[in-house]
Order: C-alpha cells, then sequence, then structure tokens
C-alpha cells in the first residue's frame, strides 16, 4: 500500500507585548531564552516538516532563527495586541504560505512560554 507523507508545519506565535512578564518569550530560563525550549522540542519530535515563529519584534525574530525557527514574516501590529486570538494568528501564518504555494496538512500551535512541553507529547 502507498502511505503519503502529510506535511507538518509548526507555528510558534510569540509577540514582543506582555502584560505580565516584559519580555517573557526571550526571558532566559535554564539558560537559553524560553522560546528556544519550544523551537527545541518542535525540532527534536521530528515530525514537523517545518517550524516557524510568528512574531512582531525583530529581537524575537533574530532569537528564534538563531536556534532554528524560520522566520519568513513580521507579524502585522493588528495581530500582535491583547485582542488579538491564537486562531487569528495561525490563519495568518498559513493565509502567508498559501500565497506562497506552501500548503500544508496539518498545523500544530506551540507556546513559546512553555518550558516543560516534551517531545513525546508532540508525537502523541
Amino acid at each position: 500500500m502507498l502511505k503519503i507523507k502529510k506535511k507538518v508545519i509548526a507555528i510558534i506565535p510569540a509577540r514582543k507585548g506582555s502584560k505580565r512578564i516584559r519580555n517573557k518569550n526571550i526571558k532566559k530560563f535554564n539558560g537559553v531564552p524560553i522560546i528556544a525550549n519550544a523551537i527545541r522540542t518542535a525540532k527534536k519530535s521530528k515530525i514537523f516538516d517545518y517550524i516557524c515563529v510568528s512574531t512582531d519584534c525583530k529581537i524575537i525574530a533574530k532569537i528564534a532563527k538563531k536556534f532554528g525557527a524560520n522566520i519568513d514574516f513580521l507579524r502585522p501590529k493588528k495581530l500582535s495586541d491583547d485582542n488579538s486570538t491564537t486562531k487569528e494568528v495561525i490563519k495568518h501564518a498559513l493565509n502567508f504560505y498559501r500565497k506562497k504555494n506552501e500548503n500544508f496538512d496539518f498545523a500544530c500551535c506551540i507556546y513559546p512560554a512553555s518550558p516543560f512541553i516534551d517531545y513525546k507529547n508532540l508525537i502523541d
């Protein structure tokens, strides 16, 4: 039987603004910026064909790229405020790739400030 591989993207939404903890996505946790844990976990799972960070911040983008995530766009300000939903952010990212003729069968949202996420959970 022919097995067709599905294309899977991990989208990590990491905006600059945080009301409770300033710059939380780039604060150090275990010696690395907290977003690095989400990127490393996504990579370690080996289930994603593409890992991207959707951000409105050049500093977050630079750090995310250093740890192996793709930064193909900066998120618009209108999708980076307190009223923006995760659904809108994911939809924006998928539409960006669709316009570039890059389509994915599955998308997974991984929050950047989730330092205890385990790659086995992603696989499950």
